[in-house]
């Protein structure tokens, strides 16, 4: 039975509420996650986000209607199919990211369902009995009979992710107790301030980020410079370039000013500032003339030592 007109509305202002509030949505799908998860996912987003299902075409319809005001959300449309719903926030994304995908049960392979991963079954004793070989035969999983229990010889993949998990498979991973999924929320795309993207994009750092931006502003700066087009990137550049010019010209010329008397005192008289640099220079030949003269007497002992080991006596005398 559809929602009454009064629901619809009731729908339809809630959603327009919630959008007005928070300036970040993440559409999220449901597949596979039970009403139990879903009240542990809302507690533990409890004062950071709040969550709304909804039927996709009442999703739809109510998008719609906010579309003349916010035309933004048209982007969310088109990802509005399957079983979904929103996660409203105005925190941290990447916080709230790991909130919603924290929560994941483990669950049984069940025939027909679309295995979310790859299913191995490792290699070891089953504790089966041997007369059970044949269904182990039939999968292709190699065993050899241990102690009178069926024993798998090698690890082999069972189910492959996207696939379909077939009945015999089911019944096998049942039976060895085999649990291989997990199923809880997952993010389909993250709305921000009219913004749609992936969710693996709130993985790049910002180091990254910031590294492609300063490689930005170094291409803009270098066309402005070489189009002679000034731009933010480029006036520093071109104010130094400047400055370096009139150096030029002043050193070239009688015209002097602050920057450049102190550059032509340098060109005029090379040897009056290469002799105030040699104190310093000299102020540490002292300390390595000493430890010289320390090392003089320290070898003119080892000498007399070695003269009195002699005792007067050559070594063939």
């Amino acid at each position: 039975m559809g929602a009454s007109r009064a629901d619809k509305e009731v729908y339809f202002e809630k959603l327009k509420a919630l959008i007005e509030q928070y300036p970040s949505i993440f559409l999220v799908n449901i597949d596979n996650v039970t009403s139990q998860q879903l009240h542990l996912i809302r507690q533990a987003l409890r004062g950071k986000g709040v969550v709304l299902m909804g039927k996709n075409t009442m999703v739809r319809r109510a998008l719609r209607v906010i579309l003349s005001e916010q035309p933004q959300f048209e982007r969310l449309l088109p990802h509005i199919k399957g079983n979904i719903g929103f996660v409203f926030t105005s925190g941290d994304l990447k916080d709230i990211r790991e909130i919603i995908l924290a929560n994941k049960v483990a669950a049984p392979a069940r025939a027909g369902a679309i295995a979310p991963n790859d299913v191995i079954v490792p290699a070891g004793n089953t504790g089966m009995e041997p007369g059970k070989t044949s269904f182990f035969q039939a999968l292709g999983v190699p065993t050899k009979i241990a102690r009178g229990t069926i024993e798998i010889v090698n690890d082999i993949q069972v189910v492959a992710a996207g696939t379909k998990v077939g009945s015999s498979e089911a019944t096998l991973l049942n039976m060895l107790n085999i649990s291989p999924f997990t199923y809880g929320m997952s993010v389909v795309q993250v709305y921000d301030n009219g913004a749609v993207f992936p969710s693996e994009v709130l993985d790049v750092e910002e180091k990254t980020i910031l590294a492609q931006f300063m490689s930005g502003i170094k291409t803009v700066a270098a066309i402005s410079l070489a189009t002679g087009i000034p731009t933010l990137a480029s006036v520093t550049h071109s104010l130094v370039n400047s400055y370096k010019n009139i150096l030029a010209v002043s050193l070239a010329t009688d015209y002097d000013f602050e920057g450049s008397a102190k550059i032509k005192e340098y060109l005029a008289n090379p040897e009056a500032f290469a002799a105030a640099a040699a104190p310093a220079a000299s102020d540490s030949a002292p300390a390595a003339g000493g430890a010289a003269e320390e090392d003089k007497p320290a070898a003119k002992a080892e000498e007399e030592e070695a003269s009195d080991d002699d005792m007067g006596f050559g070594l063939f005398d």
